[in-house]
């Protein structure tokens, strides 16, 4: 789906120009991950916005649940950014209409599938235990 919704204005993106790094934390600390990026190389799965947390969490095989495919059209990809918020794209009304239905939110919460990082500071992010889906079908 490659996080485009037709039904949206697309976000104004500030694309990586350095190296840098995110931090995923999880409930479960064997969750707990450091990716290092290179903006000329970053993983993409294809799904949420391109450069976007959930694209690259996705492509690490770090699994958030997307059950839009990440379209900015629910709010389960829900995370918590606690480290470096300021240097993602701003969360559009589209996106916030979607937090709205989002337990357990938070100033630093957005959609993995729209927060997109410039890569200019280290991100920490928080997958909270709800969003895991354990029960999910095959690829």
């Amino acid at each position: 789906m490659s996080g485009t919704n037709p039904y949206i204005p697309t976000p104004k993106i500030e694309k990586a120009q350095s190296k840098f790094s995110i931090e995923f934390r999880g409930a479960d600390p064997s969750l707990n991950r450091v990716i290092e990026l290179d903006p000329a190389a970053l993983p993409s799965s294809g799904t949420g916005l391109p450069g976007s947390i959930l694209d690259i969490a996705l492509a690490a095989d770090i699994e958030i649940d997307h059950a839009c495919g990440g379209v900015c059209a629910c709010s389960t990809c829900h995370v918590i950014v606690r480290e470096g918020l300021a240097t993602c794209n701003e969360a559009e009304e589209a996106e916030e209409d979607m937090l709205d239905k989002a337990p357990g939110l938070t100033a630093q919460s957005r959609l993995a599938c729209q927060c997109v990082p410039n890569g200019k500071s280290r991100l920490v992010v928080e997958i909270p235990n709800w969003n895991r889906n354990l029960v999910r079908e095959g690829h």
